[in-house]
């Protein structure tokens, strides 16, 4: 896989982590070639009992594909992220099949936030934000800007680090579902 986390048309990922929550937001906006066929996706979902949100930038298809070798990863490995994380990485890097799927995703539990790609890559952000999909780079520096500017919470950073990148990337819209995590003390 050669492609960048933001070669991905159609959507927008974003994950923060702040203070005692985590939040994954994901545009509802669907095209296909140069129309948009749906302005109500979700592409942002709970797994492991709603313990893990994951958002999904790339072909629909594919990231349903991995997201259930992921939530069986997730199961054989009770629900450690990390651990399920890194053997989807590895699974993903190695597997003839799965090299070929068109994708990237966000992992989040109460306390880490991955990157995970079909390079094998499971990167966890300096800053506490990532952003994947067309409007993912918008949506990470809106994100970060807000994050060390203002006292906003995750939610209402994601929240308007999303409308901006949807008022820049042509591929995302203000349709935004928003999951929440609350960190655990």
């Amino acid at each position: 896989m050669s492609s960048s986390y933001t070669d991905y048309h159609g959507t927008t990922i974003l994950a923060i982590k702040k203070d005692n929550s985590v939040v994954v937001a994901g545009d509802g906006q669907v095209t296909l070639n140069n129309t948009v066929v749906k302005h109500s996706a979700k592409k942002v979902r709970r797994l492991y009992n709603d313990k893990i949100v994951v958002g999904f930038a790339g072909a629909t298809a594919d990231a349903f594909n991995l997201f259930d070798r992921f939530e069986a990863k997730l199961e054989r490995y009770n629900g450690n992220l990390t651990r399920s994380a890194v053997e989807l990485a590895k699974d993903w890097r190695t597997d003839k099949y799965l090299r070929r799927l068109e994708a990237v995703m966000i992992a989040v539990d109460h306390m880490n936030l991955y990157l995970l790609s079909g390079n094998g890559d499971v990167i966890e952000p300096d800053e506490g934000v990532i952003g994947i999909g067309s409007g993912g780079v918008p949506a990470q520096a809106a994100a970060t800007a807000l994050m060390r500017k203002s006292s906003l919470s995750a939610r209402e950073i994601a929240s308007e680090a999303m409308n901006i990148a949807a008022s820049i990337c042509i591929y995302t819209n203000k349709n935004i579902t928003i999951e929440e995590i609350q960190v655990q003390e």
